[in-house]
């Protein structure tokens, strides 16, 4: 007799390009003819290669989930949630999975725990609890605005415990609903899960003693279809700089960094990862604008990488030995961030108080102080010694 292939969903939240392809890559780590393969997410973008079961799914759009970020409110009220625990028991139902491996779709607290199935959780480990830190950064809330950044970053960590309690609280009410005990605060939710998979290097999130439930994998890499054009980077005394705002970076920051490069001697490569308001640049025509573009090539030859100092673009530049300057303006952006410059790989500026005098300034550091090339050639050779699709085929291997 033939054993039956262990099925594996995927799920995965939309709200940034990078939540689906760290699923797509993973689940392109596993051998189709071992594992029955299922990915469900509420899009599947053209440019990420899905050659699973596919399953769509019911979600906010990540415009409107951005937008909600940007403005200081819950991602998700309590309604919400129950059309996404809807439509996750649709396709759980469905696809009777022996494991699910989810990014950031919170539901699964009640879809998949009411229905005793194992879930995997991939999380950036700078939000664990176990994570060393001595507090969180200030993201571009618009509190900053009101009261200014010093009296905001006084305040903010007095106030943050009652944020992440009140954004877990829509789930814990929902799960109440169904009868389970609440979660906890933010980072219980976020951190949610029978099994924990960080997408980073370890060497790079130090952490206290970690459960056994706990895996770190390595960065997972993904780059876009696309060369970047020949003669990026050859002009004589020009130097190569990639910027790329990504799926979610704040597109109000890029025009104010480009118009701080104009007088600088430097060829930029621009990605517009496919947002359309960022396909325009009246400031500086010169710029090369792509849609998207092979990432791990335009890191590997540029001598600066400005993204928006989330884990995505930062561990691909890092990946290729490339310094980074990082314009976060969310939270997971900005701890990303955080943990970058703690290497001495990088730096950040935030989005919401770019001036040219400070972009000039970090761009001149970083391309002309030879220590933040030489640790990120560090970081080169440590993210060298990790294979994410290899770490998750065996954690696969033992759980399901």
């Amino acid at each position: 007799m033939v054993a039956r292939r262990k099925r594996i969903l995927f799920v995965s939240e939309s709200i940034t390009l990078a939540q689906i392809v760290r699923l797509a890559v993973l689940a392109g780590a596993l051998d189709p003819y071992r594992y029955d393969l299922h990915f469900a997410a509420t899009q599947f973008p053209s440019c990420v290669s899905l050659p699973f079961s596919r399953w769509p799914l019911w979600g906010l759009s990540a415009e409107h989930a951005q937008a909600r970020l940007a403005a200081g409110k819950r991602i998700y009220s309590f309604g919400v949630l129950r059309r996404y625990v809807a439509s996750d028991s649709k396709v759980i139902d469905a696809v009777k999975p022996d494991l699910i491996v989810g990014d950031l779709r919170w539901s699964l607290a009640v879809s998949a725990t009411s229905r005793q199935i194992p879930v995997a959780g991939l999380i950036n480990a700078y939000w664990s609890r176990f994570a060393q830190r001595e507090g969180f950064p200030l993201p571009d809330h618009p509190v900053v605005r009101w009261l200014g950044e010093r009296l905001s970053t006084r305040y903010f960590p007095k106030a943050l415990p009652w944020v992440f309690r009140h954004f877990a609280a829509p789930l814990n009410r929902l799960r109440a609903e169904a009868g389970l005990s609440p979660v906890g605060d933010l980072l219980d939710v976020l951190n949610f899960g029978d099994f924990l998979l960080h997408p980073d290097p370890l060497e790079l999130v130090p952490m206290r003693a970690l459960p056994g439930t706990h895996r770190f994998l390595g960065a997972v890499p993904w780059s876009a279809p696309g060369q970047p054009p020949e003669d990026w980077g050859k002009q004589t005394g020009r130097i190569p700089i990639y910027v790329t705002m990504g799926s979610s970076g704040a597109s109000h920051a890029l025009l104010r960094l480009l118009a701080a490069l104009r007088t600088l001697p430097v060829d930029i490569l621009l990605s517009t990862a496919g947002r359309a308001c960022l396909a325009t640049d009246p400031l500086s025509p010169a710029v090369r604008r792509l849609s998207f573009v092979d990432g791990d090539a335009a890191c590997a030859r540029a001598r600066l990488v400005i993204h928006n100092g989330g884990a995505s673009t930062g561990y691909q530049a890092l990946a290729a030995g490339t310094p980074v300057l990082g314009l976060p303006s969310n939270l997971d952006q900005c701890l990303a961030s955080e943990r970058i410059d703690a290497q001495g790989a990088g730096l950040s500026l935030r989005a919401g108080s770019l001036t040219t005098e400070r972009v000039q300034h970090a761009v001149h550091r970083l391309l002309e102080e030879v220590s933040f090339a030489t640790q990120a050639k560090r970081l080169q050779r440590i993210f060298r010694t990790h294979d994410a699709a290899e770490e998750f085929r065996r954690f696969v291997a033992q759980v399901a």
